[in-house]
């Protein structure tokens, strides 16, 4: 079965289903001769790899097609949304066929997928200020502040002996601050004008998020204190804002990263992106209807419907 590819290919999804559930089912064959009925890890893994294989071709193709018949950036983002949607639905498929869901597995693969999805606004974004733009290393962010403070301490009025021991009681604080690696690099970086926003994305904030709450503590103090000011950090929340969750209140409280949940992730999106994400998610997703009878049934059985909430 081909899949003839036009800038309307957006209207289209039952077509993009059909044909990604015929190449995820000839992979699926080769798969079960290759891994065997019973290995069922190895089974997942490969039809989860075999899909996204096929989706991002057809997604090179729309790239392809779009640059040669300049399409415009609302087309070309609305046609990778519903061909990535499609290949999520029929991963689901697959991987539920080989080796069945259970709630937590199923929960944690929804969230998963959602940043991702999210991310491709940025990506093919319909605003023309919008690009993406690589994080710093923090090697890099240390060794300028370094330097910076060892040229001030050399200025001060303090003989040789006092400017060495106090670089040596910097150097020192230094080592407790670098004992472990910190990395920059969030899950999207991209620039307006002058400005840098880092966002962070969280499909729902746990109660034991401690570890990475304290992370991302330090890393937005670094952008906001040292990197400079025209760095903005921001986590956008799946999940509706639990008032009584206190990780996610210490980072809403910090002055230094600005929170957004539910609803107002989604109109964050659209301010930045230019595109209205909330919108085409009510009007396109549609899990219950888009899946096989056969895996809504097995959803239905072990009440993992209620998961399926973007």
């Amino acid at each position: 079965m081909d899949m003839i590819v036009t800038r309307n290919l957006y209207t289209q999804k039952a077509e993009i289903l059909r044909y990604l559930r015929s190449r995820a089912s000839e992979s699926h064959g080769e798969i079960v001769r290759i891994h065997g009925e019973k290995d069922f890890k190895e089974r997942g893994a490969a039809i989860n790899k075999a899909i996204t294989l096929t989706s991002t071709n057809l997604k090179m193709i729309v790239f392809q097609r779009a640059l040669s018949q300049s399409w415009s950036k609302d087309e070309v983002l609305k046609n990778i949304l519903i061909v990535t949607y499609c290949s999520y639905v029929i991963m689901i498929e697959f991987r539920n066929m080989v080796w069945s869901y259970e709630y937590m597995a199923f929960a944690r693969r929804i969230g998963e997928l959602w940043e991702p999805f999210c991310k491709l606004c940025f990506d093919y974004p319909v605003r023309t200020d919008v690009e993406l733009y690589e994080p710093p290393l923090f090697l890099e962010v240390k060794e300028q502040l370094q330097e910076e403070i060892r040229q001030y301490i050399y200025n001060l009025s303090l003989n040789a002996e006092q400017k060495t021991q106090l670089i040596s009681y910097y150097d020192k604080v230094w080592s407790l601050v670098t004992s472990g690696e910190i990395k920059l690099e969030l899950d999207l970086h991209f620039r307006i004008a002058d400005k840098n926003f880092n966002v962070d994305f969280k499909s729902g904030f746990q109660s034991n998020e401690k570890g990475n709450t304290n992370r991302l503590l330090l890393v937005a103090s670094i952008y906001k204190n040292i990197i400079g000011e025209n760095n903005e950090c921001m986590l956008f929340v799946r999940a509706n804002e639990d008032d009584n969750n206190h990780y996610l209140q210490t980072l809403k409280n910090s002055g230094i990263w600005n929170v957004y949940c539910g609803a107002y992730t989604y109109s964050k999106i659209k301010e930045y992106s230019g595109f209205d994400l909330a919108n085409w998610i009510e009007s396109n997703i549609s899990w219950e209807t888009d899946f096989s009878q056969e895996t809504i049934e097995h959803f239905d059985k072990n009440d993992l419907m209620k998961y399926l909430t973007w």
